[in-house]
Protein backbone atom coordinates (compact mmCIF):
# COMPACT_ATOMS: atom_id res chain seq x y z
CA UNK A 1 0.00 0.00 0.00
CA UNK A 2 2.01 3.29 -0.81
CA UNK A 3 1.78 5.37 1.68
CA UNK A 4 1.04 9.48 1.43
CA UNK A 5 4.06 11.50 0.97
CA UNK A 6 4.60 14.98 2.81
CA UNK A 7 5.97 17.47 0.42
CA UNK A 8 7.79 20.41 2.58
CA UNK A 9 6.45 23.57 1.92
CA UNK A 10 9.11 25.27 0.37
CA UNK A 11 9.39 29.59 0.52
CA UNK A 12 9.90 31.69 -2.08
CA UNK A 13 10.84 35.59 -1.99
CA UNK A 14 7.11 35.96 -3.97
CA UNK A 15 5.68 34.67 -0.48
CA UNK A 16 7.43 38.03 1.79
CA UNK A 17 4.89 39.72 0.28
CA UNK A 18 2.05 37.99 2.25
CA UNK A 19 3.33 39.52 5.75
CA UNK A 20 2.53 41.92 7.56
CA UNK A 21 4.95 45.39 7.94
CA UNK A 22 5.07 44.21 11.61
CA UNK A 23 8.84 44.98 12.65
CA UNK A 24 9.69 41.18 12.20
CA UNK A 25 11.93 40.24 9.88
CA UNK A 26 11.58 37.55 7.41
CA UNK A 27 13.83 34.95 6.19
CA UNK A 28 14.04 32.40 4.11
CA UNK A 29 17.49 29.92 3.35
CA UNK A 30 16.67 27.23 0.80
CA UNK A 31 12.94 27.52 0.74
CA UNK A 32 12.64 27.77 4.50
CA UNK A 33 11.05 30.62 6.67
CA UNK A 34 12.71 31.97 9.38
CA UNK A 35 11.07 35.30 11.43
CA UNK A 36 12.64 37.27 14.19
CA UNK A 37 11.99 39.31 16.28
CA UNK A 38 13.68 43.22 16.98
CA UNK A 39 16.94 42.75 18.49
CA UNK A 40 18.05 43.02 22.01
CA UNK A 41 19.63 46.66 22.43
CA UNK A 42 23.51 45.27 22.76
CA UNK A 43 22.90 43.34 19.32
CA UNK A 44 21.62 46.77 17.77
CA UNK A 45 24.41 48.78 19.44
CA UNK A 46 26.95 46.75 18.04
CA UNK A 47 25.75 46.58 14.55
CA UNK A 48 25.91 50.39 15.06
CA UNK A 49 29.39 50.29 15.70
CA UNK A 50 31.08 48.00 13.51
CA UNK A 51 28.95 49.66 10.76
CA UNK A 52 30.02 53.29 11.89
CA UNK A 53 33.77 52.03 12.19
CA UNK A 54 33.57 50.56 8.76
CA UNK A 55 31.39 53.59 7.36
CA UNK A 56 34.16 55.97 8.29
CA UNK A 57 36.91 53.84 6.57
CA UNK A 58 34.94 53.48 3.70
CA UNK A 59 34.29 57.73 3.44
CA UNK A 60 37.92 57.67 4.36
CA UNK A 61 39.56 55.41 1.57
CA UNK A 62 36.42 55.68 -1.31
CA UNK A 63 36.60 51.97 -1.32
CA UNK A 64 32.65 51.21 -1.19
CA UNK A 65 29.58 51.52 1.20
CA UNK A 66 28.22 50.08 3.84
CA UNK A 67 24.89 49.35 4.92
CA UNK A 68 22.76 47.74 8.00
CA UNK A 69 19.85 45.25 7.39
CA UNK A 70 20.04 44.84 3.37
CA UNK A 71 18.03 42.85 2.05
CA UNK A 72 19.84 40.17 -0.32
CA UNK A 73 17.89 38.45 -2.77
CA UNK A 74 20.17 35.09 -3.74
CA UNK A 75 17.85 33.36 -5.30
CA UNK A 76 13.82 32.84 -4.95
CA UNK A 77 14.05 30.34 -2.35
CA UNK A 78 17.52 32.09 -0.83
CA UNK A 79 16.34 36.02 0.60
CA UNK A 80 18.15 37.06 3.42
CA UNK A 81 18.63 40.16 6.09
CA UNK A 82 22.52 40.26 7.32
CA UNK A 83 22.72 42.91 10.46
CA UNK A 84 25.76 44.80 8.05
CA UNK A 85 26.96 44.39 4.58
CA UNK A 86 29.99 46.18 3.05
CA UNK A 87 30.61 45.98 -0.99
CA UNK A 88 32.99 47.60 -2.96
CA UNK A 89 32.59 50.10 -5.36
CA UNK A 90 33.28 47.59 -7.75
CA UNK A 91 30.67 45.39 -7.08
CA UNK A 92 27.88 47.84 -5.98
CA UNK A 93 26.54 48.66 -9.18
CA UNK A 94 26.34 44.93 -10.36
CA UNK A 95 24.65 43.43 -7.38
CA UNK A 96 21.85 46.09 -6.82
CA UNK A 97 18.38 45.11 -8.83
CA UNK A 98 15.98 48.40 -9.30
CA UNK A 99 14.54 47.98 -5.83
CA UNK A 100 17.92 48.60 -4.52
CA UNK A 101 18.36 44.96 -2.69
CA UNK A 102 21.18 42.95 -3.67
CA UNK A 103 21.06 40.58 -5.68
CA UNK A 104 24.71 38.67 -5.19
CA UNK A 105 27.41 38.54 -2.46
CA UNK A 106 28.76 41.34 -1.05
CA UNK A 107 32.69 40.97 -0.28
CA UNK A 108 31.68 41.32 3.49
CA UNK A 109 29.18 39.73 6.06
CA UNK A 110 28.38 40.67 9.34
CA UNK A 111 26.15 38.93 11.59
CA UNK A 112 25.19 39.83 15.40
CA UNK A 113 24.39 36.89 17.09
CA UNK A 114 20.89 37.03 18.91
CA UNK A 115 19.94 34.58 22.37
CA UNK A 116 18.38 31.44 21.43
CA UNK A 117 19.73 27.91 19.91
CA UNK A 118 17.62 28.39 16.77
CA UNK A 119 19.51 32.01 16.15
CA UNK A 120 22.83 30.97 16.60
CA UNK A 121 22.14 27.81 14.52
CA UNK A 122 20.66 29.63 11.44
CA UNK A 123 23.81 32.32 11.62
CA UNK A 124 26.38 29.55 12.56
CA UNK A 125 25.31 26.98 10.06
CA UNK A 126 22.77 27.86 7.88
CA UNK A 127 24.00 31.46 7.17
CA UNK A 128 27.59 30.44 7.22
CA UNK A 129 26.54 27.74 4.32
CA UNK A 130 24.89 30.58 2.01
CA UNK A 131 27.53 32.96 2.15
CA UNK A 132 30.07 30.55 1.74
CA UNK A 133 28.11 29.24 -0.93
CA UNK A 134 27.29 32.79 -2.50
CA UNK A 135 30.63 33.74 -2.92
CA UNK A 136 31.20 35.93 -0.02
CA UNK A 137 34.86 36.65 0.85
CA UNK A 138 34.36 37.51 4.58
CA UNK A 139 31.97 36.91 6.84
CA UNK A 140 32.25 38.05 10.75
CA UNK A 141 29.71 36.71 13.30
CA UNK A 142 29.95 39.50 16.41
CA UNK A 143 28.82 38.37 19.97
CA UNK A 144 28.01 40.55 22.12
CA UNK A 145 27.26 38.69 24.80
CA UNK A 146 30.54 36.86 24.98
CA UNK A 147 32.18 40.05 23.81
CA UNK A 148 33.73 38.61 20.86
CA UNK A 149 34.29 38.35 16.73
CA UNK A 150 34.52 34.89 14.69
CA UNK A 151 36.45 36.40 11.39
CA UNK A 152 35.70 33.55 8.65
CA UNK A 153 37.49 33.91 5.69
CA UNK A 154 37.51 32.20 2.03
CA UNK A 155 40.34 29.72 1.61
CA UNK A 156 39.91 27.17 -1.18
CA UNK A 157 36.04 28.14 -2.09
CA UNK A 158 34.36 27.94 1.08
CA UNK A 159 34.05 30.51 4.28
CA UNK A 160 36.42 29.13 7.08
CA UNK A 161 37.34 30.38 10.86
CA UNK A 162 40.39 32.72 10.39
CA UNK A 163 40.31 34.15 14.34
CA UNK A 164 38.50 34.17 17.06
CA UNK A 165 39.00 38.03 18.34
CA UNK A 166 38.74 39.04 22.26
CA UNK A 167 38.62 42.59 23.66
CA UNK A 168 42.06 43.11 23.48
CA UNK A 169 42.16 42.59 20.58
CA UNK A 170 42.18 44.28 16.79
CA UNK A 171 39.97 43.61 13.90
CA UNK A 172 41.69 43.77 10.25
CA UNK A 173 41.35 42.26 6.95
CA UNK A 174 42.65 42.07 3.71
CA UNK A 175 39.64 43.00 1.65
CA UNK A 176 39.57 46.46 3.38
CA UNK A 177 43.16 47.64 3.16
CA UNK A 178 44.42 49.77 6.23
CA UNK A 179 41.07 49.38 8.31
CA UNK A 180 41.53 48.16 11.84
CA UNK A 181 38.88 48.08 14.36
CA UNK A 182 39.48 47.79 18.44
CA UNK A 183 37.05 44.87 19.18
CA UNK A 184 36.09 46.66 23.23
CA UNK A 185 34.34 49.31 21.97
CA UNK A 186 32.11 47.16 19.92
CA UNK A 187 30.90 46.33 23.41
CA UNK A 188 30.92 49.27 25.77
Amino acid sequence: MNQPTSEKLRWNTADLELFPDNGNRYEIIDGELFVARAPHWKHQKACVRISTALDNWSQTTKFGEVVTAPGIIFGDNDNVIPDVVWVSNERLALLLDEAGHLTAAPELVIEVLSPGNENEKRDRELKLKLYSSRGVKEYWIIDWRKQQVEVYRREQGILKLVATLFNDDELSSPILPEFSCAIAPLFT
